[in-house]
């Protein structure tokens, strides 16, 4: 009896290293999609970290952020509020879609390297270099917080 609980143990012990091996390769493998706004980023590449603060006032502050093109931007995010809030960087057109979907689905679940979702009282972080010139948007896209006018704009020059 023994021997088939020590067998079974090693046996359990060899498939958790392995999924935590798999586990620790897929994420230090990530690959970044180029978007209209800019790319993904590591940490090692930020040249500058701007700090944001959002709250249920339905604001963002600072609510427009000047950037140089070629520039890797940390954001660091606190949320001030009680409600669960997140920043997400991108057109209006590309905001605008995703914020009728969040309508239709409210608990939808999303994680791309241009969104950070962030509990009341929490920090996130958006890593994103901005290697396009333009006028682009980030909005809160939970239900009801972006038709509140919860947004803010990026012009990168």
């Amino acid at each position: 009896m023994k021997i088939t609980y020590l067998i079974a143990a090693l046996l359990f012990s060899q498939l958790a290293f392995a999924h935590g091996e798999q586990h620790k390769k897929m994420h230090s493998q990530v690959t970044y999609q180029q978007e209209d706004w800019g790319i993904g980023a590591k940490k090692d590449e930020v040249n500058r970290t701007i700090q944001l603060t959002m709250g249920d006032d339905m604001k963002f502050k600072p609510e427009k952020i000047d950037i140089k093109m070629g520039e890797t931007i940390r954001f660091e995010i606190k949320n001030n509020g009680k409600l669960m809030h997140e920043m997400v960087i991108g057109t209006k057109p590309v905001l605008d879609k995703h914020a009728e979907m969040m309508i239709k689905h409210p608990n939808m679940e999303h994680d791309e390297p241009y969104m950070a979702h962030v509990s009341p009282g929490k920090k996130g972080e958006i890593i994103w270099k901005f290697n396009r010139a333009g006028s682009f948007d980030f909005a809160c896209l939970i239900a009801g917080h972006y038709q509140a006018g919860m947004v803010g704009k990026i012009e990168v020059k």
